[in-house]
């Protein structure tokens, strides 16, 4: 079912194109999700990807759980309601080589498998690279000017640590996935933002309660 799935994990970006955590409006978009669309490609337990977006108060669950299933791929698709901006990912994975090695994001793509993936065919809008080991919750700054208007958010996941580490029979495991941006409602004066559910905010280099520095986001 799985693909080759050999990339570049560094890439030159600009900057000025980040959106650090802490700035702007860090909400929390869990009511925005269409969860009874979300699926998953290759997860062991059938459903069990829309139910680790759950409110932030349960993100230190350990169950349900997202695992894969035949190898260590993963692809999840994550539909909203409406249109959303996107300022960060929130992600607890592992434990240890089960973490994710990189993610894939791609904005309103809804027929992409694993071969398309791993040709990159089309292309991530963003890849997250050196994401932590953390048994807390990690959060991921995006290139928010590449995800103004996102009605629905890939994500792929080419494999986990524990294959890079000749782990025999290593496969991907998350706890815990939210988002953090702003809702747009469409109104008749205009784009409105929607605060739905606050929660602490984190920045680059300070952990909050839960919640880790962010993994170094690439272009």
């Amino acid at each position: 079912m799985a693909a080759g799935c050999g990339h570049e994990h560094h890439h030159g970006h600009d900057d000025a194109d980040h959106v650090k955590a802490g700035e702007g409006q860090q909400d929390i978009l869990f009511l925005d999700v269409d969860r009874e669309q979300v699926t998953a490609l290759n997860e062991k337990q059938t459903g069990s990807a829309a139910h680790i977006i759950r409110p932030y108060d349960q993100r230190m669950s350990d169950s349900p759980l997202l695992e894969s299933d035949v190898d260590d791929e993963l692809m999840v698709y994550v539909p909203f309601t409406g249109s959303v901006r996107l300022r960060s990912l929130l992600l607890r994975s592992g434990p240890g080589h089960a973490t994710p090695r990189a993610i894939h994001l791609y904005k309103n793509t809804e027929a992409l498998d694993f071969g398309d993936a791993a040709n990159e065919t089309p292309k991530p809008l963003q890849k997250l690279t050196s994401i932590p080991e953390s048994s807390d919750v990690v959060e991921i700054p995006l290139l928010a000017a590449r995800f103004p208007d996102v009605q629905s958010l890939t994500l792929y996941i080419p494999g986990c640590l524990g294959t890079e580490r000749g782990v025999a029979d290593a496969h991907t495991s998350i706890s815990y996935l939210g988002f953090r941006g702003e809702s747009r409602l469409l109104q008749r004066s205009g784009p409105a933002s929607i605060v739905y559910e606050a929660a602490p905010r984190a920045t680059d280099h300070t952990r909050v309660d839960g919640t880790a520095a962010g993994a170094r986001p690439s272009s």
